[in-house]
C-alpha cells in the first residue's frame, strides 16, 4: 500500500442488522481503495448482528467490532465509533446502505486534489429488497450553512471528513437528524461542504425505521431549527418551508 494512500476509517453503527449488514460490509471490502478501517460499533442488537460481525472481525484484520454495554442510540455508537479511529479521514456508511466499488478511490482523490475538509457525493435509492426505485439524489457543487438549513441534501453515508483538519468531530445524541447537526455545526464555522457529482452511494429505504418517517422528520427539523440553532419562530418557519419544498421535489424525482 503506497503511503500515498491516507487511511480512511469507516463510521458504521449496528443495530439489529442482521438482514442487511453482510450487505455492506462486503460493499466495503470489495473497494478498489484498500487502506482502510471499518469500525462496526453494536448498539446491543437483540437479533444476530453481533455474531455475524464479529465473523468478519475474524476474517479480515481491518475490520474492528466495539460492543456498547447499554443501548445508546445511533449518535453514541457513531461518536464510540469516531473514538476509535485512526485515519486521516473518516467515512459513514449504515448498517443498510451500500457503496460502489470506487466510492473511497473516487472521493479520497477528490479530497487529496482539492485539500477538501467535507465531501459527499450523489447517490441513487434501492428499496429494502434491493430492487432499484430508479430515485437518485444528486449533490450539488458546494454547501454553505445557509444552504444546508434549506435542503438537507447530504447523505450520510456519502460523507467524508478531514479529521486532521477538523478534529474529531462528534455528533449531538438525539434520536433523529444527528447528522444533519453535525453538519451545520461544521459549516457554520466557515467551511464548505464540497459535493463529488457521482452516484457512489446506495440508500436503501427501509420501512418502519426512523428515517423513513416523515412526519417525524419534519418536526425533528424543526426542533433542529428552534431548540439547538435557537431561531426565532419567523426565521425557523422560513428555513423550514425550504425544506419542506427541496424534500418534496428530492423524493418526488
Amino acid at each position: 500500500m503506497s503511503n500515498l494512500e491516507p487511511l480512511v476509517s469507516i463510521i458504521t453503527p449496528v443495530y439489529n442488522a442482521e438482514e442487511f449488514i453482510v450487505d455492506t460490509i462486503n460493499s466495503v471490502l470489495s473497494q478498489t481503495y484498500q487502506n482502510w478501517e471499518l469500525i462496526l460499533v453494536d448498539d446491543v442488537s437483540t437479533d444476530s448482528s453481533r455474531e455475524i460481525i464479529q465473523k468478519f472481525e475474524q476474517e479480515d484484520k481491518r475490520i474492528k467490532v466495539v460492543l456498547l454495554k447499554e443501548n445508546s442510540g445511533a449518535a453514541i455508537a457513531r461518536n464510540t465509533a469516531i473514538d476509535y479511529a485512526k485515519g486521516k479521514y473518516i467515512a459513514f456508511v449504515d448498517s443498510d446502505d451500500l457503496w460502489t466499488f470506487d466510492k473511497l478511490q473516487k472521493q479520497v482523490q477528490f479530497m487529496e486534489k482539492n485539500d477538501y475538509s467535507f465531501t459527499f457525493t450523489s447517490y441513487r435509492m434501492i428499496n429494502e429488497d434491493g430492487s432499484d426505485t430508479g430515485k437518485n439524489v444528486q449533490a450539488p457543487n458546494e454547501v454553505s450553512y445557509k444552504f444546508l438549513l434549506k435542503n438537507t441534501i447530504i447523505g450520510c453515508s456519502t460523507v467524508m471528513l478531514n479529521i486532521e483538519k477538523l478534529g474529531k468531530v462528534k455528533m449531538k445524541n438525539i434520536r433523529t437528524r444527528q447528522d444533519f447537526v453535525l453538519w451545520l455545526s461544521i459549516l457554520k464555522t466557515g467551511v464548505h461542504a464540497y459535493g463529488l457529482q457521482e452516484e457512489l452511494g446506495i440508500y436503501r429505504l427501509v420501512k418502519n425505521s426512523i428515517s423513513s418517517n416523515k412526519k417525524k422528520a419534519a418536526k425533528q427539523n424543526w426542533s433542529v431549527y428552534r431548540d439547538i440553532e435557537g431561531f426565532s419562530i419567523p426565521k425557523a418557519a422560513w428555513y423550514f418551508g425550504n425544506y419542506a419544498w427541496n424534500a418534496f421535489r428530492k423524493h418526488k424525482k
